[in-house]
């Protein structure tokens, strides 16, 4: 390994679209830290997620796999006890590695006392949602009690009704403060370290961030909502099914509001990501620590009728900011798709791994450092499936029946989605097709265009070909691949 591999700080968020951000072109909004750190690294315009919701995703930037191949494909599925996550080979080369906030690899939810084997974290202070989930005790829940007792009872009263938080003892807040104690604990070490900062904002309920963070957005300037009143004609049956069963969006005003509230969190976490980068610089390790800014999924936020994330692949769900600022890097912004699992990739490499043994482990990943994700088009794929309700051995209840099973295939400037399940009604489609340049609102359905009958063949190929790779190779194999036969409203 070399001597002068650098320290490595992932800030990760939850459910942040890609465009909350000011250096996105976004107005109104205030993330005046980010977009510094943005302007002094590397800006990729287009990272897309694995999984649209929070355990298939992060089993996806853990490990590196696609969703076949760590085999967590629903929310409450489990990552299986030999996957191993990439901060435990962080580990094994020498680094001291430490998590402040969520992991959720384990649909449970029950990660503090159920840790995953192979999570390979020295340091493990996990939290998960802010009013602590069914009640359950965590590390931000144990500090916010020293420090805002009284909010604690708050939350034992009123769980998911209890926001908004102080800043002061915000989980945002507290992910950033362990984060900077970790930091300036190795100041003077010669260990190279590995931290990850998760926090569980922007995420729903949108009421969780303190009303002065309100104040310093523009509400009038912030983006309006895309196609509110979508009617999914010659859209996939399973969007109308997410509309009817899934979260609703709320009357106007109401998702105004939330959408105010929304942005008012990513202002919040933009502040701490400041104090993170404050404290790199006080202690002189800016020039030896790579940072890396992202987020698991996005949010509808009432795009195209829905909200927050689930079967579908708009890029309000499945686009995330994706910043990475590295010593001796030169400021730069990616165009070409890149994906949240290459993350796994990139930080293995800075590790000093090899590149044959990284693409053992990760056979799909980049180095977002690397010229290789420079090419023309670039590609990024994503899944969605449930078992459905009736198939769950556990009892949850939670999904659709029957199942959805779907997939996506970005190769620029095209985007391509299947759903494999249900069977469409009458007025439904089989997929999806938009043309990203001239739609980048994802507005106009070219499944059906006979002008794109070649486009949309020559991609259902390429994702053909890329599901059955992910099938043999998978632990856990897709069920319900695209068979012979594709054609507008037929058999996928």
């Amino acid at each position: 390994m070399a001597e002068d591999r650098p320290n490595i700080v992932l800030i990760l968020t939850d459910q942040q679209r890609w465009d909350s951000l000011g250096c996105y072109g976004t107005p109104g909004v205030h993330t005046p830290n980010l977009d510094r750190l943005a302007a002094s690294g590397r800006r990729y315009d287009r990272c897309y997620v694995n999984g649209t919701i929070c355990t298939p995703s992060r089993a996806s930037l853990w490990t590196g796999k696609h969703l076949p191949g760590h085999g967590v494909y629903a929310l409450h599925d489990c990552l299986p006890e030999d996957e191993i996550l990439f901060p435990d080979r962080m580990r094994e080369a020498g680094y001291a590695t430490a998590l402040f906030g969520k992991l959720h690899v384990s649909g449970h939810l029950r990660e503090e006392n159920n840790r995953h084997p192979h999570d390979g974290f020295d340091v493990y202070e996990w939290a998960s949602d802010p009013a602590g989930p069914w009640g359950m005790d965590n590390a931000h829940l144990r500090w916010m009690e020293k420090r805002g007792p009284e909010m604690r009872e708050r939350i034992r009263e009123k769980g998911q009704d209890a926001g908004p938080f102080p800043e002061e003892i915000h989980l945002t807040t507290w992910a950033a403060e362990r984060t900077i104690a970790f930091i300036k604990e190795h100041e003077q070490t010669e260990v190279p370290f590995f931290c990850c900062m998760s926090v569980f904002d922007p995420h729903s309920p949108y009421t969780n961030c303190p009303a002065e963070f309100e104040d310093l957005l523009d509400p009038a300037s912030l983006p309006e909502v895309v196609a509110g009143e979508e009617a999914f004609d010659h859209r996939p049956m399973a969007h109308k099914m997410e509309r009817e069963w899934g979260p609703k969006v709320p009357d106007p005003e109401t998702l105004a509001r939330w959408r105010v509230g929304y942005h008012a969190a990513v202002a919040l976490i933009d502040k701490q990501v400041g104090r993170v980068l404050e404290a790199l610089e006080e202690t002189g390790q800016t020039e030896s620590t790579v940072l890396i800014f992202s987020s698991d999924h996005g949010d509808m936020l009432g795009d195209h009728g829905l909200m927050t994330k689930g079967a579908y692949f708009y890029d309000a769900c499945t686009r995330v900011p994706m910043i990475v600022r590295a010593p001796g890097q030169n400021p730069s912004v990616v165009r070409t798709p890149v994906q949240l699992l290459d993350v796994a990739t990139t930080c293995l490499r800075l590790a000093g791994y090899d590149d044959a043994l990284i693409s053992s482990w990760s056979p799909d990943g980049r180095d977002l450092l690397s010229d290789e994700c420079l090419d023309d088009r670039g590609r990024a794929s994503c899944l969605y499936r449930n078992s459905g309700n009736s198939s769950r051995p556990d009892g949850y209840r939670g999904y659709f029946d029957p199942a959805i099973h779907a997939s996506m295939w970005v190769e620029m400037p095209y985007k391509l989605t299947v759903f494999h399940t249900p069977e469409p009604e009458a007025d439904h489609v089989r997929g999806e097709l938009y043309d990203l340049q001239s739609d980048p609102e994802e507005c106009h359905n070219l499944w059906m265009s006979k002008a794109h009958d070649g486009v949309r063949a020559d991609l259902l190929s390429r994702l053909t070909g890329w599901l059955t790779r992910e099938s043999v190779r998978g632990r856990r194999p897709i069920d319900q691949a695209p068979r012979e036969g594709h054609g507008p409203g037929g058999t996928v």
